[in-house]
């Protein structure tokens, strides 16, 4: 039997009963394959299904502003992901009169659409020989086939996608594809695999030495970052401002700005803002006046490449005009999924209003 074969007659057998699997819809399967980008299975099934009722097709989703997207998105991370979902449904049905197209190369003309995603919505929805890598694809063929070059480099990258084209050519190439993700995902495991239960073992070319292939990337480590937020609270209301920055860009959160780490050296600490100030600049850079007062508490907020130290202050007595890019909120709203913030928001706040 073939590994293309075994890995067939394995997924049939084991595949797990996940919501975007009763779908052949290709904007479902689009939100899908956007939503699981670095989150887990069990995180993105109720968002996906969300999503899905307030936005059934890509003409709802078009529709919609950025606020009712990234608000529906709040909680779920990387929001950039969403954006460029946005933007790219918007095309579709800009120039597609709101049909994802099955041509290959126009998806990805689509904003936010990748070698990865394309073969996804290729493969499951279209039923095209389109092949797919995303982590658990990479340490199954990188096991398979022992390839111990680190991942990253464009070796490896072209030999994991040449590997995975071929075993998408066949029958049922989303079938297979989704297979080669399922294994990665619930045998092949990037430590303590199962290796007795996978289906392909006698083919596997990395069995004895599984736990250490891949062979990773070099990672930097995070970038420490000290944050001074400032709650500024209105007669029961919340003051916030819309980012712009690459991070929480297009979300509302309470004002923030960098400031120098109280660990810093004295040259350090001169070229940085003391907390203090950079509490106030931030009130300043998004047109508050207000009254700064003490501390309400610190937190630290870890994501993929930065390590955040949040001091968290609290303001009174403010001074403001509402416009598009800042406005105040009743904290309540903020749990209907009407306004985009993200957790690191919701953790100041829970501070800041507390």
């Amino acid at each position: 039997m073939t590994i293309r074969q075994a890995l067939l007659d394995w997924y049939d057998a084991n595949q797990r009963d996940l919501p975007w699997r009763h779908t052949r819809d290709p904007y479902a399967i689009w939100v899908s394959e956007v939503m699981l980008q670095q989150t887990r299975v069990e995180t993105v099934i109720p968002y996906w299904e969300r999503f899905l009722a307030r936005f059934p097709t890509p003409a709802a989703l078009a529709a919609a502003t950025e606020d009712e997207v990234l608000g529906l998105w709040s909680g779920l991370g990387y929001y950039r992901r969403a954006r460029l979902l946005h933007r790219g449904v918007r095309e579709v049905v800009a120039r597609y009169g709101g049909e994802v197209p099955e041509d290959r190369d126009a998806r990805l003309a689509l904003p936010g659409v990748g070698k990865y995603t394309a073969g996804a919505i290729g493969s499951i929805a279209f039923d095209r020989a389109e092949p797919i890598v995303d982590g658990n694809v990479a340490r199954v063929l990188s096991r398979v086939h022992r390839i111990e070059t680190p991942l990253g480099v464009a070796q490896t990258e072209q030999r994991l996608w040449e590997e995975a084209a071929a075993l998408a050519e066949g029958p049922r190439p989303g079938a297979l594809n989704q297979a080669l993700m399922e294994l990665g995902a619930t045998v092949c495991t990037p430590r303590a695999p199962r290796c007795e239960a996978c289906p392909v073992r006698s083919a596997c070319a990395g069995r004895d030495v599984a736990e250490r292939l891949p062979v990773p990337r070099k990672k930097a480590a995070p970038k420490e970052v000290s944050v001074a937020a400032v709650v500024v609270r209105s007669g029961g209301r919340v003051w916030l401002a819309r980012g712009q920055s690459a991070l929480y860009g297009g979300l509302w959160s309470v004002p923030m700005c960098e400031h120098a780490p109280a660990q810093a050296s004295l040259l350090e600490r001169h070229e940085g803002l003391p907390a203090d100030e950079a509490a106030r600049s931030a009130l300043a850079e998004v047109g508050i006046v207000a009254r700064l007062g003490a501390v309400a508490g610190e937190l630290e907020h870890v994501l993929t490449h930065r390590r955040m130290r949040v001091r968290v202050y609290r303001a009174s007595h403010a001074r403001a005009e509402a416009h598009e890019s800042l406005r105040s909120v009743d904290p309540s709203e903020l749990e209907e999924g009407e306004i985009g913030v993200s957790k690191l928001t919701r953790r100041i706040l829970a501070i800041g209003v507390s």
